[in-house]
């Protein structure tokens, strides 16, 4: 694999022209998710869906993290990536692949974690941890958007939000979960963080190998910087819970990085600043549908 890509899915085929998918151009979907920024919270999102004992288990027992600290995130980021821009035949394989990935994981937590007793059983299919995962995509997407380019007023945080919606019911996640609006996505995650989540060893070890792998996957300069935007973006209990440093050095770089991209990313071409599945969607729309 290519250095760019293991951190990068590839760009997609083109579809079906004129076929706009599932939320299609006019969408706040498209618009938060077009941008290449949101990736400053891949960090946090992945250590936010391990700080749940469950999913940190199903991860730890069942993916290879250990040898390809970046897998999931990756894998994360294709799928939504596909689902947000691609045709309606490129949705329905990602939702199909990410299921049958899915449908072998599950067993039992080895020995309590937090609330969690030992013998705990999980499945990645679950609607629950299904939903948790789906939050904490899109409170890590808001939450950069907003810090990292540009703000995000609450009703486009609400359209961004009931557009994601078809997204989770793909995923397994039945409406009769999912709260009302953004606000209640907000009021969830911190009950979730109150209530269930806990830095387990499953979770402390994940968190090493994404914020430090070993081999190096950055230059030096460069290999505190996952591990300093995680702590920005992350919620200060769970910050706390893994242990991420926040003097003021952590302080300050967070927000040279956070201003830096707020001054440069609306200054950059589009084939930089936007995903490439963005703009291949963006032409297959505008592509005339033959026969």
């Amino acid at each position: 694999m290519s250095s760019s890509g293991r951190f990068f899915p590839p760009a997609p085929a083109p579809g079906i022209a004129g076929d706009p998918g599932i939320f299609g151009p006019d969408s706040a979907a498209w618009r938060v998710a077009r941008e290449r920024v949101i990736l400053a919270g891949g960090p946090a999102a992945l250590l936010l869906q391990v700080a749940h004992p469950l999913v940190a288990e199903g991860v730890r027992a069942h993916s290879g993290f250990a040898t390809d600290p970046l897998q999931r995130l990756r894998g994360t980021l294709d799928a939504v990536l596909t689902v947000s821009f691609g045709d309606q035949a490129q949705v329905r394989g990602t939702a199909g692949l990410v299921a049958r990935k899915h449908r072998p994981v599950q067993g039992t937590l080895p020995a309590p974690v937090g609330s969690l007793p030992a013998g705990t059983p999980y499945r990645a299919n679950d609607p629950g941890l299904s939903l948790w995962v789906f939050a904490t995509l899109v409170w890590s997407a808001v939450e950069v958007t907003e810090g990292f380019l540009r703000h995000v007023p609450p009703e486009e945080r609400d359209a961004y939000y009931r557009d994601m919606t078809r997204m989770a019911h793909l995923f397994n996640v039945p409406a009769a979960l999912l709260p009302e609006d953004y606000a209640g996505l907000e009021g969830y995650v911190t009950q979730q963080i109150r209530s269930t989540l806990d830095v387990g060893p499953a979770a402390a070890v994940i968190a090493r190998q994404v914020l430090d792998p070993d081999p190096p996957i950055v230059v030096r300069p460069a290999r505190r910087l996952p591990a300093v935007l995680a702590a920005g973006v992350l919620p200060p209990a769970l910050r706390e819970a893994y242990g991420l440093r926040w003097r003021r050095r952590e302080r300050v770089c967070f927000a040279v990085v956070r201003c830096a991209s707020q001054l440069a990313v609306p200054l950059l071409p589009t084939r930089v600043r936007y995903w490439p599945h963005y703009l291949v969607a963006r032409r297959r729309v505008r592509a005339t549908p033959t026969g």
